[in-house]
């Protein structure tokens, strides 16, 4: 054998393998798109075609309508939480907290080593006294910044961004399952009843082998 000989059944070879591994990546793909009626085939009847083209038509409405209602109630969703963190802002300030004392709370009280007494000074100048949740390493003349309302009353902080990101994902997610799902469901009801047809005339064309085998049985 030629060294072109033996490159060209090299390659040969070499082909055969990747066309045998697209092959093999590619057949849970082909098994699927059978199974769901998709794949072409000359042995499709009547009602295997119009159930084929019944869900090209809903895969084409579930292409358009899912990433339409996702985005839009994403993007609804997404406004609606920048206002609700414009809104919350709008109404609390930041302020820095000194400690006085660490430990103090109702007598009894089995949180009393997670509080603290400390003074801050409200948005208007005055002077605050609070008793608030310790911080983490909190002591005596420790400062640590906390959120206050337009009185200068200790507050929670405002609606945080990545509240608003992940609130506008699940509004992404749950409406491109009200989209999708009911097509999928319209496709389950089809498919169920081209099977019921499919089987009838499964019945239909084994009565008439059972018939013409009577008929031409020997006597």
């Amino acid at each position: 054998m030629t060294t072109m000989s033996w490159f060209r059944s090299g390659a040969r070879r070499h082909a055969a393998m990747d066309g045998d591994a697209r092959q093999a990546a590619g057949a849970p793909l082909r098994r699927c798109a059978r199974r769901a009626g998709l794949a072409p085939s000359d042995l499709r009847r009547p009602v295997d075609r119009v159930q084929r083209a019944i869900a090209f038509v809903l895969l084409g409405l579930a292409l358009i309508a899912v990433p339409l209602a996702a985005t839009t109630c994403a993007r609804w969703s997404y406004r609606s939480g920048m206002r609700a963190e414009g809104a919350d802002r709008s109404v609390r300030a930041r302020a820095v907290a000194t400690a006085e004392a660490v430990g103090v709370g109702a007598t009894g009280d089995r949180y009393v080593h997670e509080t603290l007494r400390a003074h801050w000074t409200a948005p208007d100048g005055s002077a605050r006294v609070g008793v608030l949740t310790a911080w983490k390493n909190a002591k005596p003349g420790a400062r640590h910044t906390i959120w206050v309302d337009l009185r200068g009353t200790a507050t929670t902080p405002p609606r945080p961004h990545g509240r608003t990101v992940t609130d506008a994902g699940y509004a992404a997610t749950g409406a491109g399952l009200a989209a999708g799902l009911p097509l999928f469901a319209v496709y389950l009801v089809v498919r169920r009843r081209c099977d019921r047809h499919r089987d009838a005339l499964w019945e239909a064309a084994w009565a008439r082998m059972d018939a013409d085998a009577g008929h031409n049985r020997p006597s």
